[in-house]
């Protein structure tokens, strides 16, 4: 769905006025159509991801599409799995490693996953800041995969990721999807995910994977409150 900007200050919670500043600052990602601003909600939520921009409860919770159930986090990194301790040099090699440990079916190019990861690290750094990193791609690829699927890598020592905050890489949360609505709601559950200072320090720890989806799913429960909470207000 294209957002308009009145959809806009409402996702992040702002004025008009303060979109159409970030527009002539060239800094928000847009489209004109018919002499009007058309935005992407994928692409917002990138860009608020990088300029750690606050964002409403309903670009977390609430996908684009369809009323049939997507995996939550928990499902989607058991499904991609959890490593630890990964050699990686730089940004090329941790990517390629990553490609290497995914649970990927057979049929499923490694080769052509590791290049559009690759390409899609050229177009701007999926280094969120904190030490983390989101690699995905921009549009998500059907790689005959029946679910999503996330695969969490702790690096043996950090990298430099060119990430937002300057800082060095130390954790990879890599996410591949069957669907954009799936991309969607994974995306956008993992950036709320790493603002949370109790999974940041278990993350920091490289914790147990028991500790870690303990975690994951007390901050999905708390997104689904919220996104319950928000749909009882909206029905009285």
């Amino acid at each position: 769905m294209q957002l308009t900007v009145r959809d806009v200050a409402k996702l992040f919670v702002v004025s008009e006025k303060t979109v159409y500043r970030w527009l002539d600052q060239q800094s928000l990602p847009c489209y004109r159509v018919n002499n009007q601003y058309r935005f992407n909600r994928a692409e917002l939520l990138e860009w608020a991801m990088a300029n750690r921009i606050h964002v409403s409860a309903q670009i977390i919770s609430e996908p684009e599409s369809a009323d049939t159930p997507i995996a939550g986090l928990v499902e989607s990194i058991k499904a991609g799995g959890i490593y630890y301790r990964v050699n990686a040099s730089d940004k090329k090699t941790a990517l390629r490693a990553v490609v290497e440990l995914m649970h990927l079916p057979p049929e499923v190019d490694r080769e052509f996953l590791f290049s559009v990861l690759l390409a899609r690290e050229d177009i701007a750094s999926t280094g969120i800041g904190d030490g983390f990193a989101i690699p995905h791609v921009r549009n998500p690829i059907v790689l005959h995969i029946a679910e999503p699927m996330i695969s969490l890598c702790f690096l043996e020592k950090p990298i430099d990721f060119n990430a937002i905050d300057g800082k060095p890489v130390h954790c990879l949360f890599t996410i591949v999807s069957p669907t954009v609505r799936a991309h969607l709601h994974l995306l956008s559950r993992l950036s709320y995910a790493l603002r949370d200072g109790k999974m940041k320090a278990i993350m920091e720890l490289q914790g147990s994977r028991e500790e870690i989806f303990r975690e994951f799913s007390r901050i999905e429960a708390e997104i689904d409150r919220s996104k319950s909470a928000s749909m009882e207000h909206l029905e009285k």
